[in-house]
């Protein structure tokens, strides 16, 4: 056995590690210093703010802008996003819509996971991504609904949930033809699916599923009308 003493200012602990015969190796608990505590919160500070900036470029503006279509924000639903994009435009602007604004989410969250940031850290990169997009500075904070991002993100962190998730999502626009009720089932469907396979994000999905839900609010009020614009 090797004993190893560890102290701070204000107590001392010990630490004992059995080791087998002839095993010369000692390991001693390393504690954080307080400069390097502060050194990740100041990291963490900065790629939420970086995250947020990037969500906050609505990449269906300067697409349609690129392809010489009319502005999204005009047209169909109003919404900056997939759907109605490919509304006003077709698929080739559409898919570099959800291309640019998944990546937005996830590339972010990836870079956190690289950095070996705690997996707080991770998901608070991802939904500041995600609320970039739907409050942004850019745009005098109206932005869309965060499902692309929330995509990127999740892919990012859970991609085995994810990838369920897009299943749910193209099953229901096949039967139902209506990207909100798509994007509901899917994104409410993650906070369970998350639980059974990947629980260490169901903290993502589940604050995901809130932010998103409220964001479709007006959808939900058309449904219920029977005035929601089928895709």
């Amino acid at each position: 056995m090797i004993v190893c003493f560890t102290s701070t200012r204000y107590r001392a602990e010990l630490h004992s590690v059995i080791v087998a015969p002839g095993d010369f190796r000692i390991h001693c608990p390393r504690k954080s210093l307080p400069g390097e505590t502060m050194n990740d919160a100041l990291l963490l500070v900065l790629l939420c703010v970086l995250a947020y900036l990037a969500g906050s470029v609505l990449f269906a503006i300067p697409v349609c802008r690129l392809l010489h279509l009319p502005d999204p924000r005009g047209l169909g639903s109003g919404n900056p996003g997939t759907t109605n994009v490919y509304r006003t435009g077709g698929w080739l602007a559409a898919i570099l819509t959800l291309a640019l604004d998944a990546a937005k989410g996830g590339l972010p969250t990836w870079f956190a996971n690289a950095l070996g940031m705690s997996l707080f850290a991770q998901v608070m990169v991802a939904l500041c991504a995600v609320t970039g997009h739907m409050i942004p500075v850019f745009y005098r904070f109206q932005g869309g609904k965060g499902v692309a991002t929330a995509l990127g993100a999740g892919l990012a962190l859970a991609p085995v949930t994810t990838l369920l998730l897009c299943l749910i999502w193209g099953g229901a626009m096949w039967r139902w033809r209506i990207a909100a009720i798509a994007s509901l089932l899917a994104i409410i469907s993650g906070p369970p699916i998350s639980a059974l396979l990947e629980p260490e994000a169901l903290p993502l999905f589940g604050l995901l599923a809130l932010l998103i839900v409220v964001r479709h609010r007006n959808n939900l009020i058309r449904l219920m009308q029977g005035r929601e614009m089928r895709f």
